[in-house]
């Protein structure tokens, strides 16, 4: 036994021993044997592990059923293994009632979760299991009670008893248990629909009429875009009229239906992970369908992370194939793919993307610059942050000139990407529009060098917004946001009280809702998600225990949305502020990322500042790159000096001369260029002091400044002729 199991029982004996003193002689054995019990035994069964979590549980001694618990887990049990434990002891009702009263305490939360997921899905394995299937389907020809059994427990099986339930159904050798099966599968409702139409294509035409009369009592519009093309594409007239009625009835559109529009707007519903379209809610797996005539119904099991990207490629592809010239269906498939390459997990070889195909971008690029458009069009309206910048790289590979800003589908993407809330993609969309080098001026020009600036002077610091009832409640979660590196916000009890912060702030990284009244939290991420400075920003709810589950369940499938109880510790919270950045916006913009922004937006800005682009002005980013001026170092310092250099304004050459007076050696000499450049092309801007700093300096510095000083001085054409003395001073030695 660890000391780990240990603890949690030991940490208890005290409070129990001490409560024995000067109690009569029989309460106090009494109490004496509870003591005994709360001492998990060294060879404890099971069984009796499982009770013991149970009894304290419900006796509120939750750091001992933690123990208990803690110890079960250890066994390693296999998920059925830990359904035939549970079901083979007496304990099965008080077991169902307090596995979810443990996963709402915050010292149960870890290792209930864990139980509960593991009995469940113990039991779906048992029920998914093809000889359960077998059997319970044929337990639909016995007795009513054996049918009873039978259609509960393949309900329970779902989609994966489609196969065995459909070779049952189309077998005409047995139609009392056709019929049976055919009840079943109208019960499945939405889970038997896919596996249906991927058959009707490939089963004899008799079949079809068969499984078309069935799939009109399953009232899931999902079948209409299948049987419609069915209807379309079927020589054999019964067939094509009972694909007729069956839309029909389904609410479905007459003969003569766009089906590859139909086609379209249900893999528009895939791609937009609709609950009814998911049929493994919460499951790490789903399923894919095909069907061979020789063996019947195939599934594949796919991460859920990229299923819906997979039935929208699968569909647009077909909508493609009925109409080739379409692009926004070309869109949602280039978008579906982005999504797949963008959600797969480390390491997993998604079984509907052969292995060696070309990546996505392949695709995208393939596609042309208003596909990439839509594409970008798409993620902005729905906050899809690492789709916005593949979508831009995209575009900026394809496009040229106005094709860049141009309005694509009563839009203007790229324009619109330049004030996304999210950093990288305002810092991708102007290095896009700055490289194009446009000659007329369009609407959103004057943001591009003032992002390109910002990327020159922002650091890697992430900014956080905190809202809470009070202001104990902002401190802590403060203090703990700075720790993780973030900047926060002033304090505010609601949005509106952080606008004007918000306003200021480059952007919004994170948004923290902190012990809000449980029906405020959905209004407050409604108004977050309306606010255009925050609306892609992800947000971390902190709630209240009795308020928890409600909240989870309700943002489960919105990776911009994680909810936790605010009593868990600081660093696991930490660990999930985390997760939801990486998985909202990409991650935090790391030192080395924050520097390859910063050298790519200033070799633009020095390219626009050395062709003179009169409609993305250089001057414009003259404060943010005077202030980077004295931040950075380095080549990266001798950068921005060269492009303050062809700025005609007389800060600009005040800087360049502060901070060459400021450095010194080889440093003070390249900047001292940097100053004459400037004075070359627009004059004297310099203050009295800084000539007499030249002089000083031509007269008496080492050989390599006074040169730069003298070159300097000729530089600025000055009225009264500062050599003269200079040659004077130098005759008399």
């Amino acid at each position: 036994m660890s000391k780990f199991a240990r603890r949690p029982v030991l940490s208890a004996l005290p409070l129990i021993l001490l409560s024995l003193a000067g109690l009569p002689a029989g309460v106090a054995h009494a109490q004496e044997a509870a003591a005994n019990e709360a001492q998990p035994a060294e060879k404890a069964t099971p069984v009796d592990l499982l009770k013991d979590f149970i009894y304290y549980t419900r006796i509120d001694n939750y750091e001992v059923a933690a123990g208990y618990l803690r110890q079960l887990k250890d066994l390693n049990l296999k998920p059925v293994e830990l359904v035939q434990l549970v079901e083979g002891s007496d304990q099965k009702d008080r077991f169902e009632q307090t596995v979810p009263r443990a996963m709402r305490k915050v010292e149960l939360e870890e290792l209930a979760g864990w139980l509960f997921k593991t009995y469940e899905q113990g039991k779906l394995e048992r029920a998914r299991d093809p000889e359960q299937i077998k059997a319970n389907i044929a337990l639909l020809s016995g007795t009513i009670r054996g049918r009873l059994l039978g259609s509960e427990r393949l309900k329970m099986a779902g989609e994966y008893a489609m196969p065995q339930l459909l070779a049952a159904y189309l077998d005409r050798n047995n139609p009392a248990l056709s019929s049976q099966v055919r009840q079943v599968i109208v019960s499945l409702g939405s889970h038997a629909v896919i596996p249906l139409v991927t058959a009707l294509p490939k089963v004899s035409a008799e079949q079809q009429e068969l499984v078309v009369n069935l799939v009109a009592d399953v009232p899931y519009a999902t079948s209409i875009p299948f049987l419609s093309d069915l209807a379309a594409t079927s020589e054999v007239q019964p067939v094509k009229d009972a694909c007729q009625r069956a839309i029909e009835r389904l609410g479905g559109a007459p003969a003569g239906a766009d089906v590859a529009g139909l086609y379209q707007s249900l893999a528009e519903s895939y791609y937009q992970e609709r609950k009814e379209l998911t049929s493994f809610a919460g499951e790490d797996f789903q399923l894919l369908w095909s069907f061979d005539p020789g063996t019947g119904l195939l599934m594949s099991a796919i991460r859920t992370p990229v299923y819906h990207e997979a039935m929208a490629m699968r569909l647009a592809t077909r909508s493609l194939e009925l109409r080739p010239d379409n692009p926004d269906a070309l869109a949602l498939w280039v978008s579906s793919n982005f999504s797949r390459e963008i959600d797969t997990p480390g390491g997993y070889e998604n079984p509907t993307y052969a292995k060696g195909r070309r990546d996505a971008m392949y695709y995208a690029v393939a596609s042309g610059a208003g596909v990439g458009q839509r594409v970008l069009g798409r993620a902005l309206s729905t906050n899809d942050t690492p789709l916005a910048r593949r979508a831009i790289a995209a575009i900026e590979q394809t496009a040229g000139g106005s094709s860049l800003w141009a309005d694509t589908a009563g839009q203007r993407p790229l324009l619109s990407a330049l004030t996304y809330p999210n950093r990288r993609v305002q810092f991708d969309a102007a290095l896009s529009l700055a490289a194009a080098q446009p000659n007329t001026a369009f609407d959103g020009s004057e943001r591009v060098v003032p992002i390109l600036a910002g990327a020159i002077h922002e650091s890697a610091n992430m900014v956080a917004a905190v809202v809470g009832p009070d202001n104990e409640t902002y401190q802590a979660v403060r203090g703990m946001l700075e720790r993780m590196k973030f900047s926060v916000l002033a304090y505010g009890k609601t949005l509106d009280e952080l606008a004007p912060a918000i306003a200021e702030s480059p952007s919004v990284d994170l948004v923290v809702a902190a012990n809000l009244a449980g029906d405020a939290t959905p209004a407050f991420i409604d108004q977050v998600r309306g606010t255009s400075r925050v609306s892609a920003a992800p947000i971390m709810v902190l709630t209240r225990a009795d308020v928890y589950q409600s909240l989870r369940r309700r943002y489960e499938t919105d990776q911009t949305v994680s909810v936790r109880q605010s009593a868990l510790a600081e660093a696991t919270v930490a660990k999930a502020v985390q997760q939801l950045i990486d998985d909202a916006s990409g991650g935090a913009l790391s030192v080395d990322e924050a520097s390859s922004y910063a050298k790519r937006s200033l070799a633009a800005l020095r390219d626009l500042a050395v062709s003179g682009n009169s409609v993305l002005s250089v001057s414009e980013s003259t404060t943010a790159l005077i202030a980077a001026l004295g931040e950075r170092k380095g080549a990266m310092r001798l950068d921005i000096a060269e492009i303050l250099a062809r700025i005609g304004q007389d800060r600009s050459q005040i800087a360049l001369m502060d901070a060459a007076m400021a450095a010194s050696g080889a440093e003070r000499v390249e900047l001292m260029h940097k100053v004459t450049a400037s004075a070359r092309r627009f004059g004297s801007m310099l203050q009295p002091r800084h000539v007499d700093q030249i002089v000083e300096l031509v007269a008496k510095g080492p050989d390599a400044e006074a040169n730069a000083a003298a070159a300097l001085l000729g530089a600025l054409g000055m009225k009264d002729n500062r050599v003269v003395p200079l040659i004077l001073e130098h005759a008399k030695k």
